[in-house]
């Protein structure tokens, strides 16, 4: 007769024994491996060992014995319920009367069973460690529901706000005038400008705030990032405690972006506001940005109190601060708006030692803007379906743009991995354009894979002199167009209207 299975040979466990007989805890682990649970075990028998054991051993069961000498399982089992509520508890005892059960179940324990009728442990067991599992699924999704609730309720109170800062604002942009007009004072023109200015920043930034909940994306605008940092420096002046030094540091005065000005700024006065908050005993703060992998990197960095590995998990979860007044929105915020763009943000911190935060987002697009302002040609496409996959999110958003603008249905794909995933949702690509320097997975190999999977329509690779695409790797079942940089929209149209012409 086959052996009764635990929950699961797939999933290793953790089970706690408050037994003060080493001989009963080995024939229960026994049973229990034979019904084919793969766990770690571990055997306990006084309160200050169980109170450890919960700490550092983290059972996902407990097994206790009822009566032990100087410790019983009735305060086993009040122990447990007040390190964990939800952790299975089961009674295993040598004698157990018929209301000394049911007080242990009113108690919270999850089942009881007696050692010389063991059988049913394994079951006891599986049953104990579905139900913890499924009430931890459902918490979960609670949590996630209230989340949705808070963000529904941030949505509509962001909307209110931001009408009422508006009105707040107007004066900002009125009074600068007058104050032009009726002052011939330069000193005072000039502070009638920075008033102006301010205006017009607020009026942006609240409309950012409807931007945040709603996930629409702002216009861009072409700017130094020596001005950002500039305003950025200017606005932190009155916020840097005694003891901080704050340095920025450019690599070339003359890097550019293009972007929403204000949420960028927003962004870098986040997370140069954290780093503030972090060193209230002094230290420094550096502010920088350089050239990387084909864009720009900024980066904060502070030599503050640093973060373990679990806050850093967490940072860019809603709602989630160590702040006794945070709303755990700032970083989120960071994140909307770096994803917006394209880019990523990435964190590295030490406990002790600092915390830095690099934002990659990628450079302007000359060559493809440029192509805007030339004839359009003629409307060409029927609504064909256009994978697009870029590694640049500004490059990828103005070739799927331009090619909507022809009659076509763009999907866009940042890397090679999420082609592959839109391919298998879909199903549906009517042709394929790949950059070759995208990530993942190079563009022969993407098309390659597309093709194993089904895919027989043409390819339209767009090639770049450091990022060397080999066709020899693409199966000959893909018709295969290659394009240069700088990139032609006219060139890129008038080859895309062939590959469809071509696959009939």
């Amino acid at each position: 007769m086959a052996p009764l299975r635990a929950i699961s040979s797939e999933s290793r466990f953790r089970v706690l024994f408050v037994e003060d007989s080493p001989e009963d805890a080995e024939l229960l682990q026994m049973q229990l491996e034979d019904a084919g649970l793969d766990a770690e075990f571990m055997r306990v028998e006084e309160e200050l060992a169980l109170h450890q054991a919960l700490a550092t051993f983290h059972p996902d069961v407990v097994l206790s014995d009822l009566s032990m000498p100087g410790f019983s399982g009735h305060d086993a089992l009040r122990i447990v319920r007040g390190h964990a509520p939800g952790l299975p508890f089961i009674f295993v005892s040598g004698t157990i009367g018929e209301d000394v059960a049911v007080a242990a179940l009113r108690e919270g324990a999850n089942d009881y069973i007696l050692k010389h009728s063991s059988a049913r442990l394994p079951a006891a067991v599986e049953r104990a460690l579905r139900e913890a599992r499924t009430e931890a699924e459902r918490a979960r999704a609670e949590a996630e529901l209230m989340r949705s609730q808070r963000l529904e309720s941030l949505s509509l109170l962001a909307a209110g706000l931001s009408h009422d800062l508006r009105n707040i604002l107007q004066p900002l942009l009125i009074v600068p005038d007058l104050i032009a007009q009726r002052s011939d004072d330069p000193r005072m023109h000039q502070l009638a400008s920075v008033v102006a200015e301010c205006g017009r920043r607020g009026h942006e930034m609240a409309e950012s705030m409807l931007s945040f909940v709603r996930g629409s994306r702002r216009g861009s605008e072409l700017f130094q990032l020596s001005d950002l940092f500039h305003a950025v420096q200017l606005l932190l002046k009155g916020s840097l405690p005694r003891g901080v030094e704050m340095e920025v540091k450019l690599s070339d005065p003359s890097l550019a972006l293009d972007a929403n000005y204000t949420e960028l700024q927003q962004c870098l006065l986040n997370l140069s506001l954290n780093a503030l908050q972090a060193m209230p005993s002094g230290g420094r703060l550096e502010l920088g940005a350089y050239e990387s992998e084909g864009g720009v990197r900024l980066f904060v960095a502070d030599t503050g109190s640093g973060m373990d590995a679990a806050t850093r998990d967490q940072l860019f979860t809603p709602f989630f601060t160590t702040k006794s007044s945070g709303t755990g929105l700032g970083l989120v915020s960071c994140k909307r708006i770096v994803d917006s763009l394209g880019g990523r943000i990435e964190v590295t911190s030490t406990p002790g030692e600092g915390t830095r935060f690099d934002v990659w987002l990628p450079a302007p697009v000359e060559e493809i803007e440029q192509e805007f302002d030339e004839p359009a040609l003629a409307v060409a496409g029927q609504g064909e379906r256009i994978l697009l996959v870029f590694r640049e999110g500004s490059r990828l958003t103005l070739v799927a743009n331009a090619l909507a603008s022809q009659g076509y249905r763009p999907e866009l794909a940042f890397d090679g991995a999420a082609a592959l995933r839109r391919w298998a949702e879909t199903g549906a690509a009517d042709v394929v354009v790949v950059d070759s320097r995208i990530e993942l997975f190079p563009a022969e190999v993407l098309l390659a894979t597309m093709h194993e999977s089904g895919y027989e329509g043409p390819a339209i690779v767009i090639e770049d002199e450091q990022a060397k695409f080999d066709a020899a790797q693409v199966p000959a079942g893909v018709p295969l167009r290659r394009l240069a940089r700088p990139l032609d929209m006219h060139r890129l149209f008038e080859a895309v209207e062939a590959a469809l012409r071509d696959r009939g």
